[in-house]
């Protein structure tokens, strides 16, 4: 096993010592895993004094998830040992801390054991090592937060990927609802064929229809997400869809839905509402009239504001109650001690959607901030969340902490690219139109094209091209202004 530390070889024995630097973690990988399988082979094996570790067998391990108040869930994993069952959640936590299993080889054996050490000093408890690696591999994420109980509290929906993950309905049924929930995050193509309402007037290509399924999966298991599609792709319209399909549902008790949106963007939102679902009353308010307007909310089934004004008109939306709330280029809440991100995350809704082409534009602390508007408390406390994944994502690179957050965060994120869908798109229509200047323009084009030629030619000679670039811009500049509008250019003949 250790070459380099055998000390002696007597016929059919292996003389081993502890001197000269074998660790803790090696020594006890051969006590735990190797001593049986020499025994097996017909070895002697025998102990000389005191080896000043205690290796025990358990009767029983358990895995359990006990619901508690207000879709928590915890989560515990022990043994039964002499009729008395033994938590190992504070142990492992522990351990895993100190690095003990950093970068531990794992046997191959399917029968193998690991060592896992017990609250009593030098005790060590014999465990399955392939069902410890599985451990580490998809939730040693939560071992880093456990409570001042020695406890793993999980919310409802890292429950569900967790009964999946570690397969814990096998042997409790009560928990089957849970793990379908964790696999049905996991395939948006697996949901319910939920039908696109009749009194939309658009005809949904086959992605589109997948996002309103997933948006009508998540409102109807009281779960919030991000439709993350690329610019282009339809996201108001799936966003529409899903609006006028709860209008029509038993979840929705008359209530609006509020969508807060980019100034720039509000024109779309009541253009592609009146186009493609013309049934729902809209409500906009914008500009300085809009205080008159505030009474008609609980009327209208879409409000549409921008960030700018919720932040002002605060104290009405925070009374409102809403059905949905929809955020339109969620970045615009990437600040998480932004006042607009205070507000936004204090509205009283049923249910939240984040629609955004670039959830994450410069570091993890912007996601973090859009979940905690989404899911408070999925990604724990801000502090927390940056301890656990962000730096150890972007300071070290860690891909196994990066797959950690993948787990927790992927249901609830849909993500599609244009290259993805791009069977489904139309192919690019380019439509040649030509324009003919009339007299005046021509005449205007020509004068400036001959007194840029005489400067750029003159600048050239004087000082040489590579110094005239500026000069040669600015005449390009101009000239194509003539062409766009002649009154974008600053000449009193432009006008």
């Amino acid at each position: 096993l250790f070459p380099e530390k055998i000390h002696s070889v007597f016929n059919s024995s292996y003389l081993f010592s502890v001197e000269n630097g074998i660790n803790t973690s090696q020594w006890l990988t051969f006590l735990s895993a190797k001593t049986a399988s020499f025994e097996q082979e017909g070895w002697l094996i025998e102990t000389v004094g005191d080896l000043g570790y205690t290796i025990q067998e358990f009767d029983d391990l358990y895995e359990e998830l006990e619901e508690r108040d207000n879709d928590w869930f915890k989560f515990d994993l022990g043994i039964a040992f002499e009729g008395k069952r033994i938590s190992l959640i504070p142990a492992i936590a522990a351990a895993m801390a100190s690095g003990m299993y950093k970068g531990y080889d794992f046997p191959t054996d399917p029968d193998a054991r690991i060592p896992i050490p017990l609250e009593q000093e030098n005790h060590f408890i014999n465990f399955p090592a392939a069902r410890f690696k599985e451990i580490l591999e998809k939730i040693q994420d939560l071992f880093q937060h456990v409570n001042a109980n020695g406890e793993i509290e999980v919310p409802r929906l890292r429950a569900a990927t967790l009964v999946d993950d570690l397969d814990l309905a096998r042997s409790n049924k009560t928990l089957q609802d849970l793990a379908n929930l964790g696999k049905k995050l996991k395939n948006v193509k697996g949901l319910p064929k939920t039908r696109v309402p009749k009194n939309l007037l658009a005809e949904l290509r086959d992605y589109q229809v997948e996002g309103f399924r997933w948006l009508q999966f998540l409102a109807e298991h009281q779960l919030n997400g991000v439709l993350a599609d690329d610019m282009g792709l339809g996201k108001t319209l799936q966003a529409l869809t899903h609006i006028l399909t709860e209008k029509n549902s038993k979840r929705n008790t008359k209530l609006p839905t509020l969508v807060i949106a980019p100034t720039s963007v509000i024109p779309n939102w009541r253009t592609e509402a009146a186009k493609f679902t013309p049934s729902l009353k809209v409500l906009l308010l914008h500009g300085a009239e809009r205080k008159e307007q505030f009474a008609k909310i609980p009327k209208h089934d879409i409000v549409i504001t921008s960030y700018a004004l919720l932040q002002r008109d605060q104290l009405i939306h925070l009374k409102q109650h809403y059905h949905i709330v929809v955020l339109d280029e969620s970045q615009f809440i990437k600040n998480a001690a932004a006042k607009t991100t205070r507000v936004a995350n204090q509205l009283n809704a049923n249910h939240r959607i984040c629609l955004s082409g670039t959830p994450m534009e410069n570091h993890l602390g912007e996601l973090w901030s859009t979940f905690n508007f989404l899911m408070p408390g999925l990604l724990q406390s801000n502090k927390s969340f940056n301890g656990t994944f962000r730096y150890p994502i972007e300071r070290h690179g860690d891909t196994t902490v990066q797959t950690s957050l993948n787990r927790r965060v992927g249901p609830l994120m849909l993500r599609r690219t244009k290259d993805v869908v791009a069977k489904e798109l139309p192919p690019k229509t380019i439509i040649p139109h030509y324009i003919t200047l009339n007299e005046a323009q021509v005449d205007l084009y020509e004068s400036v094209r001959a007194s840029m030629d005489k400067r750029v030619r003159d600048a050239i000679k004087s000082q040489g091209f590579s110094k005239s670039h500026i000069l040669i811009l600015d005449a390009l500049l101009k000239l194509r202004q003539i062409c766009c509008h002649p009154q974008l250019l600053k000449l009193e003949a432009a006008k």
